[in-house]
């Protein structure tokens, strides 16, 4: 019997990654990997973004879904998820990717998270497990992303290295049953809110380390009103109805 190929889906949220988004997605296809399509969400960037992921939707399938504002990282995901669910149960990716489009997620890491998924149901790609890495952090960068793990891990109860991190593999089902409409994160918060829910759902979640590289080109949208959203909305997952 033939085993059927896997529809992938990976989301990538930009603004403003004009510099980043054709070398992205040509080295995701040069893997060769079949059954992968790719939804690229902009944010109206100033800088042409959506408009270089249209000439690459000639070349590949990919498609670009432009909003007409900059709307939040969580938001983009939402929005992207929610169209990949609502298609004919044939058209249906069966495992959903999220990554960055700022190269700092290695595609090649796809490859491991195809092989791992066939036994869990989220891979986390993550920095803090055995055998990851960061490059290219200066030190108060480093040491904000390991206390905002640790705060929320320990709030949560949870027990993942890296809950913040934004390169992940779905089964479809995780968003199918985790009710996306509950999600309110805007920025960062929502990789943890997505990992929390799946776990509190019994989903089978699994580390894989990966190697984080900054950005090469580009601006980072890490902010403060990003880090406060994180600080009160794990509060608000921990102990809110």
């Amino acid at each position: 019997m033939v085993t059927p190929i896997p529809h992938i889906a990976v989301v990538i949220p930009t603004f403003n990654e004009r510099e980043n988004i054709e070398a992205l997605v040509e080295k995701i296809f040069s893997l060769g990997i079949p059954g992968v399509t790719m939804i690229v969400v902009d944010d109206n960037s100033p800088d042409g973004t959506g408009s270089v992921a249209e000439m690459l939707s000639i070349k590949h399938p990919l498609q670009v879904i432009h909003r007409v504002e900059k709307q939040g990282l969580g938001t983009a995901y939402i929005l992207a998820f929610k169209k990949l669910l609502s298609v004919d149960f044939r058209e249906k990716p069966d495992y959903i990717i999220q990554m960055d489009a700022d190269l700092s997620h290695d595609p090649c890491v796809i490859l491991e998270m195809r092989s791992a998924i066939k036994d869990h149901d989220v891979i986390i790609g993550s920095r803090y497990t055995r055998g990851g890495e960061i490059e290219n952090w200066e030190f108060s960068r480093r040491f904000l992303s390991k206390s905002g793990n640790f705060y929320a891990r320990v709030i949560l109860g949870l027990p993942y290295r890296d809950i913040t991190s934004g390169f992940k593999c779905y089964r479809r089902e995780v968003l199918e049953n985790i009710d996306l409409d509950s999600l309110n994160s805007v920025g960062y918060n929502f990789q943890i809110e997505t990992i929390y829910k799946a776990h509190k759902k019994g989903f089978r979640i699994c580390e894989i380390p990966i190697t984080f590289t900054e950005r090469r080109a580009g601006v980072s949208k890490m902010n403060f009103p990003i880090i406060l959203e994180s600080f009160w909305k794990v509060l608000k997952l921990r102990f809110g109805k």
